[in-house]
């Protein structure tokens, strides 16, 4: 059983649903989603023709962290007995994956984490999510990491060496399997002058960046645009209404920035295939940059994705206006500097991630009641 509940988690889980589908005469696969983000998760499912077998539907407006991992835990208790897994497949740092992971070993069902290891050793920071993750790696049974850093973070930890499979990331498996080529699907984008421009993509939404940090990457976004004249800033808003206020607040009546809603993900990468440069707080959106070979600044202070960083794709740039506009403002006017960052490696494996899950899964669900039923 898979579980899902954020765009990124749907996305990265995509390859793996896909492969198993591949092997449905020797797993029997069950996909439960429980909506934590409801429509820019059912934007995923679309993109990559998949579908949940069970939609627990546990999203509420505005809902607290308290509130959504109290009905989530429950529900997904319930999940758990009425279904009986031998094994419950998590992906990321969410939430909905702390609380399955929970809610499985609560019933001694064997946990299969995919993209373990990520850290940033400061647990505020991303909040919650390093806290989450954290949770996960101590109770999950196998742990599939992206990168070798990401490996040797679980074995300093003290997870048995067993337990811990180098994959490389699903991003770059799902990558694979999306067209990045002809037009766009959503007529704002569509509507975007592109044509001789110089695009900046730009997503901004994690909560610790709420309140004041939003607010200087928006100003530094409007000096950018009030700074080159050839650029055309196109910003996805995140639904969430504390991202929506402040940003309609200070970029509603900006030149040349564009505040689209949310886009299913096909668009997304046609946007990040099409872009200059790309501004983000996202954590995969910093896995998916190198792919495309765009440079990449991180409005955060802190990455559980250094290897972006030290191979020279990415660069932290944290939410302090004055220092956005001046590491934009490079890559814009120095041109050695901006190829330097866009020929960088990929450093998230080789999109066999899925593959590798699947067949390790297998050689172990045989195994799964030993593990985590003794």
């Amino acid at each position: 059983m898979s579980i899902v509940g954020t765009r990124p988690e749907a996305i990265k889980m995509a390859p793996v649903i896909l492969e198993f589908q591949r092997h449905s005469g020797r797993f029997e696969h069950l996909l439960v989603s429980t909506a934590q983000h409801r429509e820019m998760l059912d934007q995923v499912f679309a993109a990559f023709k998949i579908a949940p077998d069970l939609d627990l539907d546990l999203m509420r407006p505005n809902q607290s962290l308290t509130d959504f991992a109290s009905r989530s835990l429950e529900t997904l208790g319930r999940v758990f007995s009425e279904n009986t897994p031998d094994m419950v497949l998590v992906q990321g740092d969410t939430t909905t994956v702390m609380t399955a992971t929970l809610a499985a070993f609560f019933q001694r069902i064997c946990v299969g984490h995919v993209e373990a290891g990520l850290r940033t050793f400061d647990r505020h920071n991303p909040f919650p999510e390093e806290a989450n993750r954290r949770i996960v790696s101590a109770t999950a049974d196998l742990h599939f990491a992206p990168t070798e850093r990401s490996r040797a973070n679980l074995l300093r930890e003290g997870l048995p060496p067993e337990s811990v499979h180098l994959t490389g990331n699903t991003i770059v498996d799902a990558l694979g399997l999306m067209p990045v080529n002809g037009p766009f699907d959503d007529p704002a984008l569509r509507a975007v002058p592109m044509k001789g421009r110089r695009v900046i993509m730009v997503t901004a939404h994690r909560r610790e960046n709420h309140g004041p940090p939003l607010r200087g990457i928006c100003h530094a976004l409007r000096a950018l645009a009030e700074t080159f004249a050839d650029i055309e800033i196109v910003y996805p808003v995140h639904l969430n209404p504390n991202v929506r206020k402040v940003v309609a607040e200070i970029l509603g009546d900006a030149r040349q920035i564009h505040l689209i809603e949310p886009i299913a993900y096909a668009d997304l990468l046609r946007l990040m295939a099409r872009s200059f440069l790309i501004l983000t707080d996202s954590g995969g959106i910093q896995e998916e940059a190198p792919s495309f070979h765009k440079p990449v600044l991180i409005l955060r202070e802190t990455t559980e994705r250094p290897e972006v960083v030290e191979v020279g794709a990415g660069r932290l740039v944290g939410t302090d206006p004055a220092r956005i506009v001046a590491e934009a403002s490079r890559l814009m006017c120095d041109c050695d500097q901006y190829a330097q960052m866009s020929n960088c490696p990929n450093p998230f494996g080789d999109g066999t991630a899925a593959q590798q899950i699947v067949e390790i899964v297998g050689r172990v669900l045989p195994q799964s009641k030993t593990l985590a039923r003794p």
